[in-house]
């Protein structure tokens, strides 16, 4: 499991004065791209070989409010990887000082070419290194179902 701890800033905090959603958001990319770093998949790595990460959905729970000045620890663990690297997906928790669960996230995403700007494949260098990620217990093989497994699909905006 990766650990990256962060320190809660006035710009994290909403009108509730507790972290904001989008600032959870925000603690698990930068905690994701340190984790990645930590690998030997760095972003100039990554730029090397043509390629960026894309978000399919991020689905948070949140248990336990977090405020301003106080350090909480967001964990990272590799739950599923496609074989050919293509699809990923991560878990994250939330956890402040005493060690208290404040939030899960589970997220799934997935690598594009960015010039073509469609899904691909990893590069050989870069899925050695992402096979050698360390996992979740709940580890899984994933597929092109596990990306429709909520059935949640694109519909046009009705013109009346």
């Amino acid at each position: 499991m990766y650990k990256k701890q962060f320190e809660i800033r006035w710009s994290d905090v909403d009108a509730n004065n507790h972290l904001a959603n989008s600032a959870y958001t925000n603690f698990m990319s930068h905690a994701r791209m340190s984790f990645f770093g930590e690998q030997g998949f760095s972003m100039p790595e990554i730029m090397k070989h043509n390629v960026g990460p894309v978000v399919f959905y991020e689905h948070m729970y949140y248990f336990k409010e977090s405020f301003i000045g106080t350090p909480i620890t967001v964990t990272i663990e590799v739950s599923g990887l496609s074989d050919d690297g293509m699809l990923f997906m991560f878990e994250h928790n939330f956890y402040n000082h005493k060690g208290e669960n404040l939030a899960y996230c589970e997220m799934q995403g997935a690598w594009i070419d960015l010039k073509a700007r469609k899904l691909t494949a990893l590069p050989d260098a870069l899925l050695d290194l992402a096979q050698k990620f360390p996992k979740s217990k709940s580890f899984k093989v994933l597929t092109k179902e596990d990306t429709r497994k909520h059935g949640v699909k694109p519909k046009p905006m009705e013109m009346n």
